[in-house]
């Protein structure tokens, strides 16, 4: 039995000491431990990856519930913003789509491909152009169509679409939400009911060239950098926590097209690593910033 400890605080003298102490108290041994210490924000940040051993011969080793019980006390000591998490258990992600598939097929290629240690039990889109991708991959596809401009409460407004979200959520067990080039705005009552819990892939290199036709932008500025930037879906549009940013160098040979091409690989990427670092707890939220412990 595995298990992941993440946690964030206050920094202040003794916190790995009492970590680890409590972890060997408990039969744990430590696999993996990374650690960072903000000066500037004096907040300190640790992920450690432990096995449980057999406390005694034949004694069974240390439940994920009763690790959890006991560690309580050393985060009340420290006060600690913390979470366990057993590592046999496959975190559930819901991706949302329209129309564009490659962040879509390269998510459920590696899962497959066990790059990617994530369950997919369904697949929503606005259109139903990736219905036959998913199903392709094996996962159920629910079509949530969004009308633009209908009046709140009718069929297909937004307020239902996001409710009927809501309930797949709940209904599924998902424990995040990706946005594969869902090109639809989430409502900021959504995004703050999910806090931490949706990850978005943005065609360009954050924050610069936002909205439409960002290659065609590119182009026309005549860039030397193009990229992709996966982040935190916050009420913010594009302001959300930055996960990880993808960049290709291009010059002037290169059409619009070309860029886009370019541009779809570093988001497939960039979405792939951030979708990984979530999944494997190596992500902790630091204010509008993330810590990242790869």
């Amino acid at each position: 039995m595995e298990y992941v400890l993440t946690l964030s605080c206050a920094d202040r003298v003794g916190i790995v000491h009492a970590v680890a102490a409590y972890l060997h108290r408990t039969g744990c041994n430590v696999l993996d431990s990374q650690q960072f210490g903000d000066r500037i924000a004096g907040r300190f940040f640790m992920r450690v990856h432990v096995e449980a051993l057999p406390a005694a011969e034949g004694a069974p080793p240390v439940s994920r519930d009763d690790l959890a019980r006991g560690f309580a006390e050393v985060a009340s000591e420290f006060g600690m913003d913390w979470q366990l998490h057993d590592t046999a258990v496959r975190p559930r992600a819901l991706i949302m789509v329209s129309k564009a598939g490659h962040c879509l097929n390269d998510l459920l290629y590696r899962r497959t491909a066990e790059a990617l240690n994530i369950d997919v039990p369904l697949v929503v889109g606005n259109h139903t152009d990736l219905a036959g991708l998913a199903a392709a991959h094996g996962v159920p596809f629910e079509h949530i169509p969004v009308q633009p401009g209908m009046r709140p409460g009718e069929p297909l407004s937004k307020e239902l679409a996001e409710e009927r979200l809501l309930e797949l959520i709940a209904e599924l067990r998902i424990d995040f939400v990706v946005l594969a080039r869902y090109m639809r705005i989430l409502s900021a009552e959504l995004c703050e009911k999910l806090p931490g819990r949706i990850i978005n892939i943005h065609h360009s290199f954050l924050p610069s060239f936002k909205g439409a036709r960002p290659y065609q932008q590119a182009h026309t500025r005549g860039v030397k950098l193009i990229g992709a930037t996966a982040h935190y879906v916050t009420a913010d549009l594009d302001e959300g926590p930055i996960i990880e940013q993808e960049v290709v160098r291009v010059d002037h040979a290169y059409a619009p097209e070309d860029l886009a091409a370019i541009g779809r690989d570093a988001e497939r990427i960039a979405l792939a690593r951030a979708v990984r670092w979530h999944a494997e707890h190596r992500i902790l939220l630091h204010g509008h910033r993330t810590v990242i412990f790869r």
